[in-house]
């Protein structure tokens, strides 16, 4: 039965729940140094499944990060083929990610015939279409950077596709695809709604941890 969110307050967090929280958070991300520095620092215990793939994961995620999805393709098939086999909108946004450097780049040729041989095939399914249209349209400015889907070309656009891609991987280990430290803000989340219904839309608000810290 889950806890009485009015009961939060009277819920111990130890020391050890802290460091677990950090280091999951190390560990999801592949932060592999900090990961090892912390544990021999504050001698957790060392998570050896959630170890296991970690380096393979962070040259996948670093690979995306950096625009390389052909390289994030061949790796994420090294280590389980299975996955880009039965998530084809993840292989979409790969490949459609490679596209999108390739225009970044000026190659527009290349990025045409690209789109020709990999990407048409998922025009056939109509989920994809409008996605193909934005990324095609890409094509006709000469300052890609300055249409209304310059999103696509931007870190943050890279960095969610490396998150989704890192989670997928991590499901498929059967490892938890989210970090404590994001299930807490969820729960945080959840408490600062029950506790903002119960009083009402004149009391004080309540924000959550994820807010509080933008506001910092």
């Amino acid at each position: 039965m889950d806890v009485d969110p009015r009961q939060y307050d009277n819920i111990a967090i130890s020391e050890k729940d802290v460091s677990n929280i950090v280091l999951s958070y190390l560990i999801h991300n592949c932060y592999e140094e900090s990961a090892e520095s912390f544990m021999a620092g504050t001698g957790a215990k060392r998570p050896t499944d959630y170890l296991d793939n970690m380096e393979k994961r962070k040259k996948i995620f670093h690979s995306v990060l950096e625009g390389n999805a052909l390289k994030a393709i061949e790796l994420t098939e090294q280590l389980t083929p299975e996955i880009l086999v039965k998530n084809t909108d993840l292989l979409f946004d790969l490949l459609s990610l490679h596209f999108v450097e390739l225009v970044r780049s000026r190659k527009c040729t290349e990025a045409l015939d690209f789109a020709q041989t990999k990407l048409s095939p998922f025009g056939k399914d109509g989920q994809y279409t409008e996605k193909l249209q934005d990324f095609m349209a890409l094509l006709a400015y000469k300052e890609p950077e300055d249409s209304p889907m310059f999103h696509l070309l931007s870190l943050e656009y890279r960095q969610e596709l490396a998150d989704s891609l890192n989670r997928t991987i991590l499901a498929y280990f059967n490892l938890p695809n989210y970090t404590a430290m994001e299930k807490l803000i969820q729960q945080t989340t959840v408490v600062r709604q029950c506790l903002n219904e119960e009083a009402g839309k004149d009391a004080p608000q309540v924000f959550s941890l994820k807010e509080f810290l933008k506001r910092r």
